[in-house]
């Protein structure tokens, strides 16, 4: 059987003019999603990263400990129903909530932890040295990681955050179990209309594709123009979490 794109310019009713209409749309909620999760990820990732290198901070350093070992050790599908069924059953004003702020949130914290550990490595990675001499110039703790210690980590980790990036597109596609009108969701929803399985699964992984590559250049920019000469993100091989 002969691919046959032109169905993509049908009428499938409803809200959208045509499926290429429907598939772009749907394209703009995976990289709404992505990205809205990337932010809080980032966040939160890096304020738990923080947490678990403060000296003499034990209670500090086991709580974040204890959330970068509650959400990374539980799937991210299960964290997806959690959200979306429990949480409102908890808490009933999350009932008000639309299905992909939830889906966002799932995704967030799923990847903060991730981004948790690569924040402890950078930290981990800089001079000893540099900590202490910031605090003999009478710093305190805050003025430490915020001129000294997270610029030179960020320049470090930038490697393994394009990775988080790129993954937490790729794990977006988890959202369509909430009925967010993703490119997963489009797929499994246009496959059933049209029975064109093989042209739109082709096409989303093209946009999928081309997100990630797309992801993939700016980071890389961004780790050229910031990159700190020698040195590197493989430092972090000798000195990591």
């Amino acid at each position: 059987m002969g691919l046959d794109w032109h169905f993509f310019l049908d009428d499938p009713g409803g809200t959208y003019s045509s499926y290429l209409e429907w598939l772009l749309s749907a394209w703009g909620w995976t990289i709404t999603v992505a990205i809205s999760g990337l932010v809080i990820a980032l966040a939160a990732g890096t304020a738990i990263g923080i947490l678990r290198t403060l000296p003499s901070q034990p209670i500090l350093r086991k709580l974040g400990n204890g959330w970068v070992e509650l959400f990374r050790n539980i799937p991210l599908l299960v964290q997806i129903f959690l959200w979306y069924y429990v949480v409102p059953a908890l808490v009933p004003a999350a009932k008000q909530l639309p299905g992909v702020v939830l889906a966002v949130f799932a995704l967030a914290l799923f990847t903060s932890a991730r981004v948790a550990e690569q924040v402890k490595s950078g930290i981990q990675a800089q001079p000893r040295g540099q900590r202490l001499a910031a605090m003999a110039l009478g710093m305190n703790t805050l003025d430490v990681y915020r001129y000294v210690l997270m610029p030179a980590a960020f320049r470090v980790i930038i490697p393994p955050l394009t990775s988080e990036t790129m993954n937490i597109v790729k794990n977006s596609s988890v959202a369509f179990a909430v009925s967010v009108p993703e490119l997963t969701s489009f797929a499994m929803q246009a496959q059933e209309e049209t029975s064109r399985g093989v042209e739109i699964y082709l096409a989303v992984t093209a946009l999928y594709v081309i997100s990630a590559l797309a992801i993939n250049g700016l980071m890389g920019q961004i780790e050229r123009r910031i990159r700190i000469p020698g040195r590197s993100a493989a430092i972090l091989q000798g000195r990591g979490a």
